[in-house]
């Protein structure tokens, strides 16, 4: 190339190489164990449904009308394990309490509960989930925490409890199937979720310490005994990511903690736009909050040199040969390596697609998307939420 010596892009190459390389190799090996994780949950209540009553679960909500209907309908179509539901609201502007009243006049297993003004401290989902917790029924062996824009499925709570006690989880939490409508959030959320991905491995996957645990808060079900030993949800109080938090303190305490692919159990619609995506799920993503900071940022450049990087290096050595500039053989080794990256997250849309129901056309474009889901990681860990549904946080 005019002006740059060939030795100058060779040694370029040969950097971009040295730090590709390794990580490269370190996310194979977080991707490998997932071809062995264990099958999506069953849709349909077991055969052998668990005891009756063994389960309150714990709704936290703030103006949440426009979503919550499908939650709640789908909570009261559970079966007999469920004792209670205790929608925990934070005094809604809307009409939310009115839904929840009238599902509580056809259902008396529904409760709600206003929780007290939010302590010094504390972030509002889980000083929610804390109070519900502090007002559910002691009887419940188990409290399941479930997120408003949540829609669980005929059996969710049977097939959890199944699955806890006979795997011995003192924890579970599901991975959901998303529902995408808007082309913009279609693009864009597969990005973001892949960056999870590339970081933790799929649903399923076990971890091998407590600091790379997953775990998903819409839908988490913990041992009453275990919140107990915990003080309920205070080690997460002041989290943005408490879900993740909450899971790998009790990881570290020595209970066993499982992450599964609930796809047939649970759908979700978190999002309706590209905009809204990428406000929301974007700032708590980087989970810093449950992170320690070498291991964050060790996170965010195995992104950056895996996710988000390739497509710009690939397409500026292909413009370097259209342009008759001819390539070294470490150049074409550094071609080669991300034009094999970006074919790798093609076909990983394939091993993602069952967790989108139905998902617009642009889902199956959104590796290109990739570059800015990397940098919106790169945002995310370099500041702080000062607001979160409807709260200002200092």
């Amino acid at each position: 190339m005019d002006g740059i010596p060939d030795w100058t892009m060779d040694a370029l190459a040969l950097g971009v190489l040295a730090l590709q390389v390794p990580m490269v190799l370190i996310l194979l090996a977080r991707l490998f164990p997932s071809l062995r994780r264990p099958a999506p949950l069953p849709a349909g209540i077991p055969d052998s449904p668990p005891l009756p009553g063994s389960v309150s679960v714990i709704v936290p909500t703030l103006n949440e009308a426009e979503r919550i209907d499908p939650c709640l309908q789908g909570l009261h179509i559970q079966g007999s394990a469920l004792r209670e539901v205790l929608v925990v609201d934070s005094r809604s502007q809307d009409s939310t309490p009115e839904k929840v009243w009238a599902m509580a006049r056809r259902d008396p297993r529904f409760r709600l509960v206003t929780d007290d003004p939010l302590p010094s401290g504390w972030v509002g989902r889980p000083w929610a989930l804390h109070y519900g917790f502090l007002k559910s029924d002691p009887a419940s062996e188990w409290i399941l925490g479930i997120d408003a824009d949540t829609r669980p499925q005929l059996g969710l709570v049977e097939r959890l409890l199944e699955t806890a006690q006979k795997q011995g989880f003192d924890l579970i939490t599901l991975a959901p199937q998303f529902i995408l409508q808007h082309w913009g959030e279609g693009w864009l959320q597969p990005a973001l979720l892949v960056t999870l991905i590339y970081r933790y491995g799929a649903a399923g996957d076990t971890a091998v310490v407590p600091e790379r645990t997953m775990a998903n808060g819409q839908c988490m079900l913990v041992r009453r005994s275990v919140l107990e030993a915990m003080d309920g949800y205070s080690v997460a109080r002041a989290s943005f990511c408490d879900d993740v938090t909450l899971v790998r303190q009790i990881a570290a305490a020595g209970f066993k903690v499982g992450f599964y692919d609930g796809r047939h159990l649970l759908k979700v619609r978190m999002y309706t736009s590209f905009g809204e995506t990428w406000r929301e799920w974007g700032r708590s993503l980087d989970l810093k909050d449950a992170t320690p900071r070498a291991q964050l940022w060790g996170d965010v450049g195995l992104l950056i040199l895996t996710q988000g990087i390739p497509w710009v290096i690939a397409l500026g050595v292909l413009a370097m040969a259209i342009l008759g500039v001819p390539l070294s053989r470490t150049q074409s080794l550094v071609l080669g390596l991300n034009l094999g990256l970006i074919a790798f997250r093609f076909g990983l849309l394939g091993g993602i697609r069952g967790s989108y129901q139905d998902p617009p056309w642009t889902f199956w474009l959104s590796p290109l998307a990739d570059p800015l889901a990397v940098f919106r990681i790169v945002l995310s860990a370099l500041s702080r939420p000062r607001s979160w549904r409807g709260r200002t946080y200092h």
